[in-house]
């Protein structure tokens, strides 16, 4: 594992922290800043447009397809630096980082030039089509089918969990093409319009209030024939370069959330005496010494990468780190409680702006009030599910790296 960076590396960091501070709102970072509510108003509207001029967004996509080609040191420079100063690096979460690189990977020249520019500028916002009510953790028995009818696919089914369903423009869905073939194999991968009759959103109201995730319905909605990724029938093998390029994505920026949460974990605790018992100090250096073995095991991840490495145990860290910092984030989320105690059920409890990993406060529904630590502590509890669940992770590992027998069927 290699700890250290090129100079040519540190000199890219260089032109990025400048370009930063050129850009980003005076004070920004400073203790105690923070934005007016026209101001931030202001900021989500402009600062997409500002990093698609300064072409940081997709910026290691090559060129002809509207990246800057940058090498994966330097696209891992750039991403530690935006997370360094906490500055948004998207435009489209689910565009930028999963649909695209994987259109980059599986798609037509057609299909690059048609999808890829929208989601660069951020015009075309997307959600994920993966999970159905009765297909999560086994997603290969989906139900929801696609019958080629003409120059379209007609689609019925239903899924579930699907993150931004309300906003998005597109959606990327896994749908079953071929009813006769083993579950694995007959399904397709296909960029759906989610603006058409056939198509109904419904959020699902979360204990916090929020309704982040959907169920999304499909009722003889129609699909291009030619938004088929990869192939007809090849979708299972799409579908598992999506999820690669969402578990790789934050090798080296990924701890720092956490890093920032333990901070005010300590910063709480010493202000109201928590940090006296013994059972909250053991705790905090706990949470302190596994964010240290995740930063570590991202370094590992990032310097497999540069090496070309096909091992078997390195292809496993990204099951392996998405099991360990889910857990590990579910049992901090129940220190913070601890830490706060009573408080903890106060609508004022933990800082008051976004710095816990949950929902921002302005985002939850008036009328159930909830912390911004309450809201997080809520929302901990699934990262051990979405992104593949923590006993699924358990058996990639073990049959794959260890070789362990497999998991007895149900059937």
């Amino acid at each position: 594992m290699d700890m250290s960076y090129s100079p040519e590396a540190e000199a890219f960091r260089t032109e990025i922290r400048e370009w930063l501070v050129a850009n980003l709102p005076k004070g920004w970072g400073e203790p105690g800043f923070d934005l007016s509510p026209e101001a931030r108003k202001d900021f989500n509207e402009n600062w997409p447009r500002k990093l698609y001029e300064g072409g940081w967004i997709c910026a290691t996509w090559p060129k002809e397809y509207g990246g800057k080609g940058l090498s994966t040191m330097q696209g891992v420079v750039l991403s530690e630096e935006f997370a360094r100063v906490k500055a948004p690096l998207r435009a489209d979460f689910f565009g930028d980082t999963l649909v695209g690189p994987t259109l980059l990977q599986w798609g037509t020249e057609e299909q690059k030039k048609e999808f890829l520019p929208n989601i660069l500028s951020g015009k075309t916002r997307w959600c994920q089509g993966f999970s159905e009510p009765n297909s999560g953790s086994d997603l290969a028995s989906l139900k929801t089918s696609a019958i080629l009818d003409g120059d379209e696919w007609i689609i019925n089914g239903q899924k579930v969990w699907t993150t931004g369903g309300h906003h998005a423009d597109y959606c990327f869905l896994l749908t079953r093409t071929d009813a006769e073939a083993p579950k694995h194999k007959g399904i397709s991968y296909l960029l759906v319009p989610m603006r058409q009759e056939g198509v109904e959103v419904r959020g699902i109201v979360q204990p916090d209030g929020t309704a982040e995730f959907c169920e999304v319905f499909f009722t003889n909605a129609r699909c291009p024939k030619d938004n088929v990724v990869g192939g007809v029938n090849n979708g299972w093998k799409v579908a598992n370069s999506t999820l690669a390029f969402e578990r790789g994505m934050s090798a080296t920026t990924g701890y720092r959330r956490f890093e920032e949460e333990y901070k005010m974990m300590v910063r709480a605790a010493t202000d109201n005496g928590a940090i006296e018992r013994e059972d909250i100090r053991q705790r905090l250096m706990q949470y302190y010494t596994k964010i240290q073995i995740l930063r570590i095991n991202g370094l590992r991840s990032l310097t497999a990468t540069l090496n070309g490495s096909k091992d078997l145990g390195v292809a496993a860290l990204g099951a392996t780190n998405k099991m360990y910092w889910s857990e590990m984030h579910k049992a901090a989320m129940e220190l913070a409680l601890d830490v706060f105690g009573a408080q903890s059920m106060l609508v004022d409890a933990g800082p008051t702006g976004a710095s816990w990993p949950g929902v921002a406060r302005e985002k939850r529904r008036p009328g159930y009030p909830v912390s911004p630590m309450m809201s997080s502590f809520f929302f901990s509890r699934s990262e051990t599910i979405w992104g593949g669940t923590s006993q699924i992770q358990r058996n990639i590992v073990g049959e794959r790296v260890l070789g362990l027998p497999k998991e007895p069927s149900a059937g």
